[in-house]
């Protein structure tokens, strides 16, 4: 499996593979939930009646289309144009729920009645709770110990929805624990549950459902880039943890000359500093010690602690139709506090990542479109930066 320039993203192989990554490595115990899926996905997805039920939920409920934002105080500090794909203005307040009323929508239509996700931030766990109410399911999520202390706001906002939130304690008590702790509530409790997994990461078929689930949003992207600039951007810019948004925006520039850049944490950098191996039920670069064993990612954003990425970025990195850059927390809070007072836009500490960069980078982009997925608010962040600022004695 080849990809280059000018050419779309593409589906996996039949074993759920992007070139050298994917793949389906579960206990025997989840085999058949994820076949089941499998079918389940590709009936729905070929069911025009599923397919409008989704898109209506989208427009009317999701908010979607999500704006396209010039940022002309930016542009204008940095010397390149910045435009921002505001999915920090969707329901709930990221990308997050596209994803999520999709695979919702699917898991009742094949008879499951509750709901289980984990999530970092926070963002994936409101956007699941919210679909819950809404479709009047149950719902569990979990979250790492560490997570829910500076995700206050969040995890208040999942019990508020109805949701059970559940504290993953072992391990580094983050995402990665979290994911951990879902995937043995999915083994005891498959018959009635459906595991709404947050990114593109996981066993076949959830890298390619969920990249499918946020196409839309690099689709929407590509038309408002095409009426504003008459063109695509010179450069896309998204943040990656397990990769969701930033695969959901390339989708939609991955058939054009725009160079894709994903910008990972420099505590987390799977791409950067890790190499193949087998996490979460598939292969994909990984930060492991000599020994084979995971290293702890860190990270100032909860989003992105995750020691792995999905694997269809890790095709794309090894393929080099898109590169994959970090940088530091540092960095990350200049960044978040830059848009904030030029823009009058508080960003997620997730998105402030693809930020930072292209400020880091304003000399090799000046003159250059530089696209940046905006991929949630700030909201959940201010407290933790308020913190941090005081204790700097900066605030």
């Amino acid at each position: 499996m080849e990809l280059n320039e000018n050419e779309a993203l593409k589906p996996p192989d039949a074993s759920g593979r992007f070139g050298n990554f994917g793949g389906r490595f579960v206990p025997e115990t989840l085999m058949p939930a994820c076949l089941e899926l499998e079918k389940a996905f590709n009936e729905a997805w070929a069911d025009p009646s599923f397919r409008k039920q989704l898109d209506d939920l989208l427009a009317d409920y999701a908010g979607r289309p999500s704006p396209l934002t010039d940022c002309p105080n930016l542009s204008e500090l940095l010397g390149c144009r910045v435009l921002l794909k505001r999915e920090d203005l969707n329901h709930t307040g990221s990308h997050k729920i596209n994803n999520v009323l999709g695979q919702a929508l699917l898991a009742q239509r094949m008879g499951k009645t509750r709901l289980v996700a984990e999530t970092g931030a926070g963002q994936h766990g409101v956007a699941t709770a919210t679909a819950a109410a809404l479709l009047g399911m149950e719902c569990c999520v979990y979250m790492g110990e560490v997570d829910v202390e500076r995700q206050k706001l969040n995890v208040f906002r999942m019990r508020l929805l109805g949701a059970e939130v559940r504290t993953a304690l072992s391990g580094s008590r983050t995402l990665k624990d979290a994911i951990n702790e879902a995937m043995r509530d999915w083994v005891a409790t498959v018959e009635e549950s459906h595991y709404c997994l947050c990114s593109v990461m996981g066993p076949h078929p959830y890298p390619w459902m969920v990249r499918t689930f946020h196409e839309v949003l690099g689709s929407e992207a590509r038309i408002q880039c095409q009426e504003r600039l008459g063109t695509t951007p010179d450069v896309v810019v998204a943040c990656v943890g397990g990769g969701s948004n930033a695969i959901g925006i390339f989708s939609g520039f991955a058939d054009s000359p725009a160079e894709l850049v994903g910008v990972e944490p420099a505590g987390g950098a799977a791409v950067g500093r890790g190499v193949p191996g087998v996490v979460h039920g598939s292969r994909s670069f990984l930060m492991q010690d000599e020994f084979g064993q995971v290293l702890e990612a860190e990270s100032i954003s909860a989003g992105l602690d995750y020691p792995g990425v999905g694997p269809e970025h890790s095709f794309l990195a090894a393929s080099g139709r898109a590169r994959y850059e970090s940088v530091t927390d540092t960095e990350v809070v200049e960044a978040f506090q830059l848009l904030s007072r030029l823009e009058g836009i508080i960003p997620a500490l997730e998105p402030a990542h693809a930020l930072a960069w292209v400020s880091r980078e304003r000399a090799s982009l000046a003159g250059k479109t530089v696209l940046i997925n905006l991929s949630g608010r700030g909201d959940k962040d201010v407290d933790q930066i308020l913190e941090l600022l005081e204790k700097e004695g900066r605030a």
